[in-house]
C-alpha cells in the first residue's frame, strides 16, 4: 500500500492531492489549496508554501510525491517564477524522503481521459467519477489528484506485467 502526493505547483496557488493506491485499488485521502497570496512578497509566498507543505507531508507521510513538469508558456517571469515553486515542492519531497515522480500534464491528460488535449473540465469529470469524488475542487487540487492518480494506475501496470513477466521484458 503506497500513499502518493501529487502537487501542482503554483506561485500563488499550489493544488495537492493524496491517494493510497493498492494494486488496482485506488482511494482518495484528500485534497486542497495551499495559497499565498498576491500581498505577500515572492519570497515569503515561497516560504509559506514549504511551511504548508512540510504540514502535508508531516500528516499523511506520503511514500512518492508526483510533481508536474514545468512547461514553457509565454511569459518567461512566470516560467522562471513557477520553476523556484517547483524547486521548493522537489526540496519539501526530498526532505521528507519520498520517491519524486515527474510527469507532463499532457501524458496525464492522454493517460486519464484518452486525449492529450483534454480539457481540465474533462480530466476532472473522468477522475472525480474513478475515485468516487462528489467535493468539488479548485483546478489545481484537481490538477495535483490527476497526477497523483495517473502514477497510482502506473504503479499498478507495472506490477502486473512484473508478476507476469518476472525476468522481465518477454
Amino acid at each position: 500500500m503506497k500513499v502518493i502526493l501529487g502537487i501542482d505547483p503554483g506561485s500563488h496557488h499550489t493544488g495537492y492531492g493524496l491517494l493510497e493506491a493498492d494494486g488496482d485499488r485506488i482511494r482518495h485521502l484528500a485534497h486542497g489549496v495551499l495559497s499565498a497570496p498576491a500581498s505577500l512578497g515572492f519570497h515569503d509566498r515561497l516560504h509559506r508554501i514549504a511551511n504548508e507543505l512540510n504540514t502535508v507531508f508531516l500528516t499523511y507521510r506520503p511514500q512518492i510525491t508526483v510533481v508536474e513538469r514545468i512547461f514553457l508558456g509565454r511569459n518567461a517571469d512566470s516560467a522562471f517564477k513557477l520553476g523556484h515553486v517547483r524547486g521548493v515542492c522537489l526540496f519539501a519531497a526530498t526532505q521528507a524522503n519520498t520517491t519524486i515522480v515527474e510527469y507532463a500534464a499532457r501524458s496525464v491528460k492522454k493517460g486519464i481521459t484518452g486525449s492529450g488535449a483534454a480539457s481540465k473540465e474533462q480530466v476532472q469529470f473522468v477522475l472525480f467519477n474513478s475515485l468516487g469524488i462528489r467535493i468539488p475542487a479548485q483546478a489545481d487540487a484537481s490538477d495535483a489528484l490527476a497526477l497523483a492518480y495517473f502514477h497510482a494506475r502506473n504503479l499498478d501496470v507495472e506490477a502486473r506485467f512484473a508478476r507476469q513477466f518476472p525476468s522481465g521484458a518477454p
